[in-house]
């Protein structure tokens, strides 16, 4: 069975969410609750758990603890992942350093850059920055699945045939332009001006209609 996109994404969410709960101390949860800290609709919630089996009981609700549990194999974080970013710039290395990706089972073992100017420097918890020449034998010999494309626009897609090249299985792709890979690499776009344009576009709407 083929499970929608969005819910996907809000699976991540509702991890995130009992996540803060357990460390609140909440042992139980329902799905109203759940949603109005969400603010969607309890109906969703459970459509979106539906997929994927039964996990509460009527009447008292889901527990916080199993429910992570279930979730992190759900999502495929009852692992680690190893990742490789490529661009040393200012993206690449606050992703690289991001304590959350370590927290949520991602690894990040190695920062790449095309620039001689970059190259050994450091890039954090990641070590110092390696050369483009390098990918390929530190994703087969580390068995990384994941790479990041942290580069301007006019470089993505060369970066992104380089890592698919070397053997990774997914991308999250931060540059602002549409990568073309082949259909069974997963590609994950990030692109964070679209986040701003939305919001200014319902902040022009709300504006008109006051």
């Amino acid at each position: 069975m083929k499970i929608p996109k969005p819910t996907v994404k809000r699976l991540a969410v509702y991890y995130r969410c009992l996540d803060n709960m357990l460390n609140e101390g909440k042992t139980y949860v329902s799905s109203k609750e759940l949603a109005e800290r969400l603010k969607i609709k309890s109906s969703q919630v459970r459509k979106d758990l539906s997929y994927f089996g039964e996990f509460g009981k009527r009447g008292v609700g889901y527990n916080v603890k199993n429910l992570i549990a279930e979730l992190k194999k759900i999502i495929g974080i009852d692992r680690r992942w190893r990742v490789v970013v490529v661009g040393a710039g200012n993206i690449g290395r606050a992703i690289t350093n991001y304590p959350g990706l370590y927290k949520n089972r991602f690894d990040v073992i190695a920062v790449f850059d095309s620039d001689p100017a970059k190259i050994g420097l450091s890039a954090g918890v990641a070590g110092p920055v390696k050369p483009m020449s390098d990918l390929k034998e530190v994703v087969s010999s580390k068995k990384v699945e994941i790479g990041v494309i942290a580069v301007p626009a006019e470089a993505a897609q060369d970066v992104a045939e380089q890592l698919v090249d070397a053997g990774v299985k997914g991308i999250v792709n931060f540059a602002p332009v549409t990568i073309d890979v082949s259909p069974e690499i997963v590609v994950e776009d990030v692109d964070i001006t679209v986040s701003f344009k939305t919001l200014a576009y319902h902040l022009r709407k709300y504006g008109k209609n006051r």
